[in-house]
């Protein structure tokens, strides 16, 4: 099918959400968004944490996640699984989650258990019970994920783990978020006291409230219980940049459980805070490539050449767009049966690139991408829980939590021309290829090398969080 492009195309108007913002910063340097909504009887509580796999140091893959899991098990005040109890006691919901740039811990509650809720966040940001009890325990649940998620599941790691050392050099950037075993098991209490004393303060952290709530009462709780959270300096956060590839590297993964064929390609995209409209171009772009039946890549090379099973495209390697800083990437990958070459389906998908490049999408290709992608965070952000964390990361992320209203407006406002310049800067001789290939031995491989991945029918959609899965729990509790 040939696609052309059209006049330039009229901007669309799309409805804007008004999620209006509080600020306050406490005295010891937590800072605070208040996102009221009195639409229905509930409220979320999020803390970001300025901490994610990039900050592990040499000899610690997986800390991260692992120190995630140990905010769980007790506090200053409360013993192991009481967090738990009060939490669900209350009718409500909670949950952690690690990514490449953050930390979040999360609680979805009735209104009226709010202050239960900020003094929960309040008492392990205080003092989170780290012991060599609780870290021990904590280091065989962790080994005992990756199992069950990694090492019997196919595509374990792909593209999130195995992409990365392909595309990038650094071990920020390279290294596996879920951790190796030796890893884990050579962490100690002293190494965990110092990942909170030096990660963990106020100072870097975001605290935020959304839903229905009164300010100035919500304000008077936060003080009550954050304010005596002792101060320290929050660290210096390095630049991760690297140089863009100058050239294509390209690795073979062996899987032996995966049932067919799959390869991911890598480029590197504009940095997402500094050029946020032209990373958005690139979000546009993933969209009219691979998202519905009418996409070019589903239509060219899944329905009318059959070259692939399933065919995705878009900025985000592990959370989906806008869930990290700089270096981010934009990713291309496909399922193929396995008398396929996989670089028969690239140079399909190179071919649909380039035609865009060329020629533009269409008016309508540009308005109903503008519209998916619209209606789509509109649909999850709905939910209380889901707007409190995306608050939270941009504020953390971009130092503007407001973006949430403003993104719709960005998004309907890029021009064919800017996506065509989007597709453009998918260089086939700048990038990274990986390819999987079914075989091998299936108890064989590096145990720390892969994590959870999750497929959907014409749409690729990644793991996008490491959550605490805490043994002890009772059922269902995270």
């Amino acid at each position: 099918m040939r696609h052309t492009a059209a006049a330039p195309a009229r901007t669309i108007r799309i409805p804007s959400a008004d999620y209006p913002i509080t600020r306050l910063k406490l005295k010891n340097g937590l800072r605070v968004v208040l996102a009221p909504d009195r639409s229905a009887s509930v409220v979320g509580v999020a803390v970001h944490y300025d901490v994610g796999f990039r900050s592990e140091p040499q000899g610690r893959t997986g800390f991260a996640h692992l120190f995630e899991h140990l905010m769980f098990q007790g506090s200053e005040s409360l013993p192991k699984l009481e967090h738990f109890r009060l939490v669900q006691s209350s009718g409500g919901s909670f949950n952690g989650s690690t990514h490449t740039d953050y930390t979040d811990y999360f609680e979805v509650l009735p209104s009226a258990a709010l202050e239960r809720g900020l003094f929960l966040e309040a008492d392990r940001m205080r003092a989170p019970k780290i012991t060599a009890e609780n870290l021990a325990n904590q280091v065989d649940v962790v080994s005992e994920e990756i199992r069950l998620n990694v090492l019997s599941r196919p595509y374990g790691g792909f593209p999130w783990i195995l992409l990365p050392p392909v595309l990038f050099n650094t071990f920020a950037n390279t290294h596996d978020g879920y951790g190796a075993f030796e890893d884990l098991r050579a962490a100690t209490v002293e190494d965990c006291e110092d990942f909170f004393q030096k990660y963990y303060c106020p100072a870097n952290a975001v605290l935020t409230v959304c839903g229905d709530f009164d300010v100035d009462q919500a304000t008077g709780w936060i003080h009550q219980h954050f304010d005596d959270v002792p101060a320290r300096k929050a660290p210096k956060r390095p630049s991760f940049a690297e140089p863009w590839p100058k050239g294509v590297t390209e690795q073979v993964h062996i899987d032996a459980l995966a049932p067919a064929p799959a390869f991911a390609v890598g480029w590197r995209l504009p940095d997402p805070v500094k050029d946020l409209r032209g990373y958005l171009a690139h979000v546009q772009l993933g969209s009219i490539l691979s998202e519905g039946e009418a996409s070019r890549l589903q239509s060219a090379v899944v329905t009318k050449a059959e070259l692939a099973t399933e065919i995705w495209a878009g900025p985000g390697i592990m959370g989906g767009p806008l869930d990290a800083r700089d270096p981010d990437v934009f990713v291309l990958g496909a399922l193929h049966p396995i008398d396929v070459p996989a670089a028969e389906v690239i140079e399909a998908a190179d071919a649909e690139i380039a035609l865009l490049a060329a020629g533009g999408p269409s008016e309508v290709e540009t308005h109903r991408a503008a519209a998916r992608f619209t209606a789509s965070l509109y649909r999850e952000n709905d939910n209380f829980g889901a707007r409190t964390r995306s608050l939270g990361s941009l504020e953390l992320l971009h130092g503007r939590a407001e973006l949430l209203s403003e993104i719709p407006g960005i998004i309907s406002s890029i021009t064919p021309a800017e996506i065509a310049a989007a597709a453009a800067s998918l260089d086939p001789n700048r990038r990274a290829i990986l390819r999987v290939q079914p075989g091998g031995d299936p108890a064989g491989g590096d145990p720390g090398a892969s994590a959870e991945l999750n497929y959907r029918a014409a749409e690729f959609a990644p793991a996008d969080t490491l959550t605490a899965d805490v043994s002890a729990a009772p059922e269902g509790t995270i």
